[in-house]
């Protein structure tokens, strides 16, 4: 059975085609500036194809697409009717979509009236259902799952926010979390590393990029995750300031005389680690500009790793304990210095890290100590397998 994944942008679209029988990607490639001069990626059998093509629309990416899969020469399929079934990534479901669900014109248009709760990343999600809709065909089933979804079932305790309850009531003003496919997928894997049932275990995966988010995993569940309402919240990001007392905000708005939306724009998009050290939001930009001497860069990296080293202290204590600690993405999983950086403190805990394991590279691997108490582990995220996972399971009932 194969599965195509998508994850829409709103010039773009990401495609792999993924034969579950494997869990191997057959194909994979990216359409992008769509809506303008178009450029197209494609690699399969381990050939790369790079080519401009215009692609006024991303029903027409999808249509180069799906001729590339099944071309003589690029392809990996004979016939399109090999796709059993589309698996399309979407940041929030709100509290209407709370799994993988599969999709008829209907639940588009709620979906669609769901915008606002992902501004940015919905809308292209809508589009890539539809086109894939009518280029397809309805005989092919189209499954969204959503970002939101493996956090939705947290109590309450830790998803309300202390504000009026009519406003949760009204607007359904919550903690949403995000990258809950990547956290869901990880643990998981943690859970096979470690040869244990994921319902035995407590852990805390650390989803550590440009955005980074932290989750507290027990028994398989999401209990607590530090994104919130918006993936603004948590840790100090890429660009992006993460926990702030909201009075901040008003005071530099009325300093400064800005709207919300350029207060929003301040602290998405030029706070974080770039606003701290004036260099860069990349990680390697900081490290190299530390080592320097750069006493700003080095601040913005030791907060970063302090600001994660108390999220995973404060989710040990929420779940009585921690077994696992799991980084991954692209800093958790290619940086080992920031890695031992936020496991030192958590000493006390159990949690020791072995050095030598630590400056390996590539796998999903345990890097603590045998000794540890505290296993700790980098297991490279690949969300387009657990979106394929989840669509496979949606058609399969």
């Amino acid at each position: 059975m194969k599965i195509l994944v998508i994850n829409a942008g709103s010039s773009s679209l990401k495609y792999q085609l993924i034969d579950m029988e494997q869990e191997a990607v057959l194909a994979k490639g990216l359409c992008d500036r769509i809506g303008l001069d178009g450029t197209f990626k494609h690699e399969a059998n381990g050939d790369k194809l790079e080519m401009e093509h215009p692609m006024p629309n991303h029903a027409e990416g999808i249509k180069m697409v799906l001729k590339h899969l099944t071309d003589e020469k690029w392809g990996v399929i004979k016939d399109v009717a090999e796709i059993s079934a589309v698996g399309h990534r979407v940041v929030n479901g709100g509290e209407v979509f709370v799994e993988a669900t599969l999709m008829d014109e209907e639940k588009v248009n709620t979906l669609e009236s769901l915008t606002e709760f992902a501004p940015l990343h919905n809308p292209a999600a809508v589009t890539g259902l539809r086109a894939c809709m009518e280029v397809m065909g309805k005989d092919v089933p189209q499954v969204t799952v959503y970002d939101t979804a493996f956090h939705y079932g947290m109590p309450k305790t830790a998803a309300i926010y202390p504000i009026p309850y009519e406003y949760y009531e009204k607007y359904g003003i919550r903690r949403f979390g995000a990258h809950g496919t990547s956290h869901g997928y990880v643990a998981g894997e943690c859970a096979k590393l470690l040869g244990k049932d994921p319902k035995e275990l407590k852990i805390v995966t650390c989803h550590l990029g440009n955005g980074s988010s932290i989750t507290a995993v027990d028994s398989g569940r999401c209990v607590d995750t530090s994104m919130g309402f918006t993936p603004l919240a948590g840790v100090l990001m890429g660009t992006r300031c993460g926990d702030i007392d909201p009075a901040v905000a008003m005071y530099i708005m009325n300093k400064e005389g800005l709207t919300p939306d350029e207060m929003s724009n301040l602290m998405n998009k030029k706070s974080g680690v770039l606003g701290l050290s004036g260099v860069s939001n990349d990680f390697r930009d900081l490290d190299a500009a530390a080592a320097e001497g750069n006493e700003r860069a080095r601040l913005a990296l030791d907060m970063f790793a302090y600001q994660v080293t108390k999220y995973v202290g404060s989710y040990a204590a929420a779940m009585g304990g921690v077994d696992a600690i799991v980084f991954t993405a692209g800093i958790g999983e290619n940086n080992p210095a920031m890695r031992n950086a936020i496991t030192k403190p958590l000493a006390f805990l159990g949690a020791e890290m072995d050095e030598e394991k630590n400056n390996t590279r590539g796998g999903a691997r345990v890097v603590s100590t045998d000794a540890s108490k505290v296993k700790i582990c980098v297991i490279p995220t690949n969300e387009e397998l657990a979106i394929a996972r989840q669509t496979l399971d949606v058609i399969s009932k």
